[in-house]
């Protein structure tokens, strides 16, 4: 059974930066903007396992379930694999999710944050798959699917190898469409190509595209004066072909009356608005990068095992995206398997055979200051 795209709203509320007050969720608050939410005829509800240290999914209970019929929302949640120790865990914290959330069985339910290594390696060891088809078959679950943060190389690879997953979420914003990390235009292909529905989560970048600077604010108000800046970033990803729901981590009310303004009487974004999406664009990544085409010839020789080309690409990514933890997660997984950026000895094998004729030594040296202070080192 597929599913029904009519009956979803196109804005889902994600319940992952929920409004707090003394340090805990402030569920009053919650309950205004969910009744805000539902009265503007939305429906998707998305939260998670880990989400508020464990209070999301009972934020949705106490200002959701409780106040609303069962068939009048859409109720997401998702499985920690970095919870899962051993097999029995997964029945457990399934049953636990639905004591939290108050509810029989999740309209969606997906197996969170699938990427390359350990995540997936653990869904795969205790046959998540599997077992979310078992609880749909049950009726604990009505969709499953999963949400994914890893190559476009293990998307195509699961995704083929389990067509029963109806669905996947995916990180997708204008300024991530050529991140070398997020890769989420690759991502987006490959799904649409296959006719996935998809799930867009960060579509304003954690709020980076809801702020940015004066000159490039005053492009997009020239076009469109009473339309916020975040209503640019929303827009160009509702109007891709084959999302089904777009979240948005809503912290005020005044944020979702902003979006709720936007995805009532939707507009798709035009050709020209696209032109003025691609200026801020390049606007926002016109920032030095580190010339590296990646050869690898400084590699072979490298006695310390730096994975050279890898530490700059870690570092032309954070400069692009100063917050990304992604990139900070694959540096942790890289100095795991390799040198640290830290380990150089200055030997200048590399530099004798790059031919972009790159100050490698100098280059590891800054990226060190950067990096390995980051991780503890």
């Amino acid at each position: 059974m597929g599913i029904d795209f009519n009956k979803m709203s196109k804005l889902g509320f994600g319940l992952m930066r929920l409004p707090e007050k003394d340090g805990a969720v402030d569920i009053e608050r919650v309950k205004t903007m969910v009744d805000r939410y539902m009265q503007a005829g939305m429906n998707y509800f998305d939260t998670a396992y880990v989400y508020h240290g464990g209070k999301s999914e009972v934020a949705a209970r106490e200002a959701l379930v409780k106040r609303y019929p069962r068939e009048s929302y859409m109720l997401a949640t998702k499985l920690p694999a970095w919870e899962i120790k051993q097999e029995s865990d997964i029945d457990r914290i399934f049953s636990e999710q639905c004591e939290r959330a108050g509810v029989d069985y999740f309209d969606f339910y997906l197996l969170h944050s699938i990427e390359d290594g350990s995540n997936y390696d653990t869904y795969v060891k205790y046959d998540c798959f599997n077992w979310g088809l078992k609880m749909k078959e049950e009726g604990r679950i009505k969709h499953i699917g999963f949400s994914y943060h890893g190559s476009p190389e293990l998307l195509e690879k699961i995704v083929d190898a389990h067509p029963e997953m109806e669905f996947v979420q995916i990180q997708l914003n204008y300024l991530d469409r050529t991140n070398p990390v997020v890769q989420s235009q690759k991502l987006y292909d490959i799904l649409h190509k296959r006719n996935i529905p998809i799930i867009i989560m960060e579509p304003v970048r954690g709020g980076m595209l809801a702020n940015m600077a004066p000159e490039l604010e005053a492009k997009f108000k020239a076009k469109r004066p009473n339309d916020s800046v975040a209503s640019w970033a929303l827009r160009y990803v509702a109007s891709l072909d084959g999302v089904m729901t777009v979240l948005s981590g809503m912290s005020t009310e005044e944020q979702m009356e902003d979006n709720i303004k936007t995805f009532t009487n939707f507009e798709p974004v035009t050709d020209d608005e696209m032109k003025i999406i691609d200026e801020v664009t390049d606007e926002i990544l016109r920032i030095p990068q580190i010339g590296c085409t990646a050869c690898k010839y400084c590699t072979d020789g490298c006695p310390m095992s730096i994975s050279i080309p890898d530490v700059f690409r870690t570092i032309n990514t954070l400069r692009r995206y100063p917050d990304d933890w992604r990139a900070k997660n694959f540096y942790s997984g890289l100095v795991s398997r390799s040198g640290k950026a830290g380990d150089c000895v200055g030997c200048g094998q590399c530099e004798g055979v790059c031919p972009q004729h790159l100050p490698i030594i100098k280059l590891l040296k800054e990226a060190s200051q950067i990096l390995d202070v980051k991780q503890g080192a």
